[in-house]
């Protein structure tokens, strides 16, 4: 039977929304997995827009939900209305949308709040012994919510290569165990049923960005 899979979207563009690379990867890997995939995002104001172009803030305001609906192609149901029953897994892709949308962790590290139909969602999902995976910045959400879960965001030193590696500190100070990964790499915590991978936490080709979410995805659903 098709595995059942809510995907949950931050927006629509890296600086201030879903990654959209990572979302389409996602969304490629499953469909090719035969997984049957329902989109979901908050209906809220995102904290603020970003002129792609420039990377600055811009005045206007704009809805995460309507944001993540360009992505979604228009099938995207506000968050709220999520029923965990009916579904075999989450997934949650990366950009800055999870630190900014889903969490203020963008302004406030590891002291930040989670969303709350987010926590709830990740609660729901971790206390049903389903799945979850993610990627890019996205496992800091688990690492808020799941005291002492073991995850990555890719490595834990900063270089050219890996310039969000402080990331890995601030989750060991919240008490995860955070594994070093490569990108196309994956760890799997199987006591919480959490995957994760660091996409593009990762200066690296795109392809090796999708062979990692890849990974991602098929481990997942092997735990659902």
């Amino acid at each position: 039977m098709a595995k059942r899979v809510a995907v949950i979207l931050s927006g629509c563009g890296v600086y201030d929304g879903t990654e959209v690379h990572e979302a389409s990867a996602i969304l490629v890997h499953l469909s090719r997995a035969g997984a049957k995939v329902q989109m979901f995002a908050p209906n809220a104001d995102q904290m603020h827009v970003v002129n792609h172009c420039e990377g600055k803030p811009t005045e206007e305001k704009r809805n995460i939900l309507q944001e993540s609906a360009r992505i979604a192609r228009g099938e995207v149901t506000d968050l709220a209305k999520l029923d965990v029953s009916a579904f075999d897994a989450a997934i949650i892709p990366g950009g800055f949308g999870v630190a900014k949308n889903l969490s203020d962790w963008a302004v406030k590290n590891k002291d930040c709040a989670v969303q709350p139909n987010v926590e709830k969602v990740i609660k729901d999902f971790h206390k049903a012994g389903k799945p979850l995976g993610m990627c890019c910045i996205a496992p800091i959400l688990a690492g808020k919510i799941l005291p002492g879960c073991e995850l990555t965001v890719g490595q834990d030193k900063e270089c050219d290569k890996w310039p969000y590696a402080q990331t890995a500190g601030a989750l060991k100070d919240l008490g995860c165990k955070h594994v070093n990964k490569d990108v196309e790499e994956v760890h799997v915590d199987a006591k919480n049923k959490l995957v994760t991978t660091s996409a593009f936490m990762c200066n690296a080709p795109i392809h090796k960005v999708y062979d990692g979410i890849g990974v991602m995805v098929k481990e997942t659903l092997k735990l659902a």
